[in-house]
């Protein structure tokens, strides 16, 4: 399978560059008959895009869609679907010095000596998180799929920023969804939310940046899903996360707690559930897999995003040039933090993978009526 692709029977192939004239995604394995416009994509892309407010990269994208393939008279046909947005808002002069002088933190010394210095490094090129709304693009025709024929629904939330954390044990997920866009960090909590924004901002007063955790939640997982050893359903959407630029680590359910933990205070005991008759578990400590295999319970996982690399500060660094050690400032407009724009990148990558897993286990018809 191309690097560019994720996915198997129901894939998304990203293709584009920062500053270039446009990025797009190539969906495939999509339905036929599946009601699709840009109306279904455009409100997810508008939750990640950029210069939303002052805690994110004031570059302006209006990221508007266009769907160019794959959908007639309203309705998908089974071909591929093409989708692009043209960039228009990219400067691309304060990364010229980068071409020679890699940035800490960032991909343009690796990317230099792979494509021996042919890499566009414009805004990063391929290796920028703005390539983030291809995968959103997929996304939005993989959730739609889900909750309308399977009911299963995802949603991802700002968990922490820095030190700063959100206990979400005891919310509903009926209320972290109404709540999760209430604010520019996309924290459920209010309070929470007020602290995180203030520390974001005083990163950036301090030419410096901030990492944080999103947490994700699918309701309405069949059992079942996964396909080990090499397939589990962790496997995939390790994967799939570790695609979106800053992401530096991945927990399933109790995750690293877990491992400090007794075997008797970690596992989940199995109950029926006298409403439905059917098998669950009391709690989720195992994130709801069992083997690379989904059991029914919610998916539970968290994603650690790195501080944002570009920051404000002196920094040292290489002249590629001469090879010379060289100081560095780097300009332009970039995220304090990158987490509060992942929530709806987040949703997308599960949505993807959960979608693939269930045309490998024959729940997704080829054509939807």
């Amino acid at each position: 399978m191309p690097s560019n692709t994720l996915g198997i029977h129901f894939t998304v192939s990203s293709f584009g560059e920062s500053h270039g004239k446009c990025i797009g995604a190539i969906i495939d394995g999509c339905p036929a008959g599946l009601h699709l416009s840009e109306a279904d994509v455009q409100p997810l892309l508008d939750l990640r895009k950029p210069g939303q407010s002052i805690i994110t990269t004031q570059r302006k994208e209006t990221d508007t869609v266009e769907i160019l393939s794959g959908v007639f008279k309203g309705f998908t046909t089974g071909a591929p679907i093409c989708m692009i947005i043209w960039n228009k808002d990219s400067d691309s002069r304060s990364y010229d010095e980068f071409q020679s002088k890699p940035r800490p933190g960032h991909a343009d010394y690796t990317a230099y000596v792979k494509y021996g210095g042919f890499n566009d490094f414009r805004g990063s090129g391929r290796f920028s998180g703005r390539l983030t709304a291809t995968i959103a693009m997929g996304g939005a025709v993989a959730l739609k799929i889900l909750k309308n024929y399977l009911n299963i629904e995802i949603i991802s939330f700002t968990k922490s920023i820095g030190d700063i954390t959100m206990d979400s044990e005891d919310i509903s997920f009926d209320t972290l969804s109404k709540n999760r866009y209430l604010n520019d960090v996309r924290c459920p909590d209010p309070n929470t939310a007020l602290r995180m924004k203030d520390s974001i901002l005083s990163a950036r007063r301090e030419g410096d940046s901030l990492g944080g955790i999103i947490e994700c939640l699918v309701r309405g997982v069949p059992v079942g899903l996964g396909e080990p050893i090499f397939e589990s359903i962790e496997s995939e959407l390790s994967k799939g996360i570790f695609s979106i630029p800053a992401v530096k680590g991945l927990e399933f359910g109790s995750g690293f707690r877990g491992s400090s933990m007794k075997g008797s205070e970690n596992n989940d005991s199995f109950v029926i559930d006298k409403s439905t008759g059917h098998i669950i578990t009391e709690t989720n400590k195992s994130g709801g897999i069992l083997g690379g295999i989904t059991d029914g319970m919610p998916l539970v996982f968290r994603v650690a995003f790195k501080p944002a690399a570009s920051i404000a500060r002196p920094q040292k660094t290489v002249n590629l040039k001469d090879m010379s050690e060289s100081p560095l400032i780097v300009t332009g407009r970039h995220d304090p933090c990158v987490v509060p724009r992942a929530p709806p990148v987040v949703d997308s990558i599960a949505a993807i993978v959960v979608l693939d897993s269930c045309f490998k286990s024959n729940l997704i018809p080829r054509v939807i009526k």
